[in-house]
């Protein structure tokens, strides 16, 4: 059966046409644009079936081509970005991982990046930073001037380049060009293109990132990959074998790296601890706002990847699980109370022991606060939602630097097990209207 093809307005009036495909915690899928057309797209079984093996698949169909609003101006960075908004939001997805194939990658790179509390994991593949120098390679240059020349003769050369030689393919992807967009829109997009770069974007990704290569593939030359995913905080790069023709008519050459890549990032569905009560942990940078303005944007983001590190590696070590980062913390899930509160110690006290170019002196600029809470949250879309996770949220908002806060219910459920409290009394948190009483964890020695 023909899946379903619907449409998002954007916040700047366009219609977007995109699809759901599959069941599973969801891959926003943005193809190679602006080479996209949803139902030419779907003729491809094996790539498809791979892509969305146990997943939910959305795909999308950016402005201007495919079935998506045609006769668009504006082709902007920014108004893409918002293509990518409208849908995921028409669909009401909170968390998600999402792909960006060549070009589309700048779209996944900029969304990540301003949301990175959403984009459980990013995949970029053949992507690039700087449009700049994509555009100086000499093939691409004299590929592109064809645009308003010859339109057949274009289509059918930038076939050339991505498939060699291949007749059949060949004829089949020109073919498909001509369908997704016009030559008056890939002008359009070509001169909107040509000043992109986000290059400065990069430090500030989140989001687990797998970099992603064919080798012998002639756009873009594997320098612009590796020179990508070095500017990423730990990302992972992954070059395979053969042309774009070959991988792509063999999944078995990516999907195993692909489907490894997110079996650590997401699981089928949350584990529920017994009689579905988990203890919720948020971590915060402290003072981020002002570390920023003092620090400048390079040493700040420095500290949060120092934070990212700290934080997920205590959480491997205490059973903890990973909701979903939130710009300046982490959100975190435990199946007991005390595994909770040992791992925000140990985060508290590597945090201590960590060293900002000397060992950390009193006041150092790397400090976190944390709040835990416990309750029975809803699970939905691979995330936890509910009154238990908002009040861990407010109770971290409550803490100082350095300090553990926590609500009476974890107090109780560790009884007896040889954690120390202060009691901090009442304290009115923003969206309750009851006071609620807050305990101090006494961590240091």
């Amino acid at each position: 059966m023909e899946p379903r093809i619907q449409y998002a307005k954007t916040s700047d009036g366009v219609s977007i046409a995109y699809c759901s495909l599959g069941e599973g915690p969801p891959l926003v899928d943005l193809e190679l644009q602006p080479f996209t057309h949803i139902q030419l797209h779907l003729q491809n079984a094996s790539w498809n079936e791979a892509l969305g093996a146990n997943r939910r698949r959305i795909l999308l169909d950016g402005r201007g081509t495919g079935l998506s609003q045609r006769e668009v101006t504006d082709f902007s960075l920014d108004a893409r970005v918002l293509d990518v908004e409208a849908v995921v939001d028409k669909l009401g997805i909170e968390r998600f991982a999402l792909l960006g194939l060549v070009s589309s990658g700048h779209v996944a790179i900029a969304y990540a990046a301003r949301h990175p509390e959403r984009v459980s994991h990013l995949i970029l593949w053949g992507s690039y930073a700087r449009r700049s120098d994509y555009d100086q390679l000499p093939r691409l240059r004299a590929v592109t001037g064809l645009i308003e020349q010859d339109w057949e003769l274009f289509t059918e050369t930038v076939a050339h380049v991505a498939y060699g030689w291949s007749e059949e393919e060949s004829r089949r992807f020109a073919s498909h060009i001509r369908e997704c967009i016009t030559p008056r829109e890939m002008k359009a997009y070509t001169e909107a293109a040509r000043d992109i770069d986000v290059t400065h974007l990069l430090p500030k990704i989140a989001s687990p990132t797998l970099v992603l290569h064919v080798q012998e593939a002639p756009f873009p030359p594997i320098g612009m990959a590796r020179d990508l995913a070095s500017r990423i905080p730990d990302a992972r790069m992954v070059v395979l074998e053969g042309t774009w023709l070959t991988v792509q008519g063999d999944a078995s050459k990516w999907a195993a790296v692909l489907n490894e890549f997110l079996g650590k990032h997401e699981a089928a569905t949350l584990e529920p601890a017994p009689d579905d009560i988990h203890t919720i942990l948020f971590t915060d940078l402290t003072s981020s706002t002002a570390l920023t303005q003092r620090l400048g944007d390079a040493r700040a983001q420095e500290l949060l990847r120092t934070h990212n590190t700290i934080v997920r590696d205590a959480l491997r070590e205490h059973s903890g699980q990973e909701i979903k980062h939130t710009g300046d913390g982490i959100m975190a899930s435990f199946p007991s109370a005390s595994s909770a509160l040992h791992c925000a110690i140990a985060i508290q006290k590597a945090v201590e022991e960590h060293s900002v170019g000397a060992p950390r002196p009193v006041g150092a600029p790397l400090q976190i606060h944390i709040g835990l809470n416990a309750g029975e949250p809803v699970a939905e879309e691979q995330d936890l939602f509910g009154t238990a996770v908002q009040l861990a949220r407010r109770i971290c908002d409550k803490a100082e630097g350095g300090e553990i806060l926590a609500s009476d219910v974890v107090r109780q459920l560790v009884a007896g097990k040889g954690f120390l409290f202060a009691d901090r009394g009442e304290a009115a948190l923003r969206g309750f209207e009851d006071p609620v009483r807050l305990y101090e964890l006494r961590w240091r020695a």
